[in-house]
């Protein structure tokens, strides 16, 4: 059994909600229940509409889908970004600032490998399986858990770092499915997590009420954020250089203020067409919601309007004129 759900029946809270029992025979017994934040003691029975208990490697868990209302306030900043996601950083801003790729599994990789082997060498082969096996297969599973949650931590602190210092958050909808089909790249792509950290940022987005939007990736690391030439680039090349207007750049830094114009772009074209709507409308993908409610799109037209500011312009090197 690696999950069960009750929602109503089949179980039974404590009179102090800290501990659960269930009436439906299920063998794993009475658990304590040890929650990070409020208890169960803050909400009525009425409220608890669902109960999921999940199997891990480290033992039971028991999670509770709980009506009630979240509501976050976010207090405006007036900055806007864009984001670019990438592998040797995990991404970088239009402004320039970058955020360390942690790599958890590539840094697990050699302990995992060792306990991977160790569990190989005491399988055997059409034969009931030993308690020494079993031991192993749990410690195996331990480390692989480890990652998943290191993974889930950075994402989640990130996403909502990200939420919290800006108005407006604009990212590439990347087909991570797709990518992963690069056999040289797979390890590395899964490793990052892109996809678990852009659900939590749209998920900050809703609850905090800014705007967060998924654009198109073709074409932002190869044109030039300034002048707009398109200068061909391989992986391997690291610098913008624009043979133009003579822009010297980051290529992380220079899609990231590509990917931010292109979300100011759309939510331009989004307001000419629906100002004085109040509904949630998908963003240009469908990949995630641009949300917008009642009373944000005031705020939204100063986002628009404000653009990428003339004091981020002044920062983008260019070369000398020969």
């Amino acid at each position: 059994m690696r999950c069960s759900q009750y929602k109503l029946t089949g179980y039974k809270l404590s009179d102090e909600r800290r501990k659960i029992k269930f009436t439906d025979g299920f063998k794993a017994g009475e658990f304590d229940l040890w929650c990070s934040q409020k208890t169960l003691v803050y909400y009525s029975e009425q409220q608890i509409k669902r109960v999921r208990v999940v199997r891990r490697a480290d033992g039971y868990y028991c999670q509770f889908l709980i009506d009630v209302e979240r509501q976050e306030y976010h207090k405006p900043t007036g900055q806007i970004t864009g984001i670019d996601l990438g592998l040797k950083e995990f991404y970088t801003d239009a402004q320039g600032n970058t955020v360390e790729n942690p790599r958890y599994l590539r840094k697990s990789e050699k302990r995992l490998k060792k306990a991977q082997r160790r569990l190989s060498k005491r399988f055997r082969q059409g034969k009931k399986q030993s308690k020494n096996y079993h031991k192993q297969r749990i410690k195996v599973a331990r480390l692989h858990l480890k990652v998943s949650r290191q993974r889930k931590d950075k994402a989640i602190k990130d996403a909502l770092a990200l939420v919290q210092s800006n108005d407006l958050v604009v990212y590439e909808a990347l087909k991570v499915r797709n990518l992963v089909k690069n056999r040289k790249l797979s390890k590395s792509i899964s490793d990052a997590s892109w996809y678990q950290f852009t659900e939590w940022l749209n998920y900050f987005a809703k609850i905090y009420r800014i705007v967060c939007v998924a654009v198109p990736p073709h074409f932002t690391t190869q044109d030039c954020s300034v002048c707009g030439t398109r200068v061909q680039k391989t992986l391997s090349t690291r610098t913008h250089q624009c043979p133009n207007c003579k822009t010297i750049l980051d290529r992380d830094h220079n899609a990231a203020i590509n990917i931010l114009k292109k979300g100011l772009k759309y939510l331009g074209n989004h307001l000419n067409g629906t100002v004085g709507q109040t509904e949630t409308d998908p963003n240009a993908l469908g990949e995630s919601g641009l949300w917008i409610f009642s009373g944000d799109i005031e705020n939204l037209s100063c986002l628009v309007e404000q653009g990428i500011s003339d004091s981020d312009r002044s920062r983008i090197p260019r070369q000398a004129t020969l």
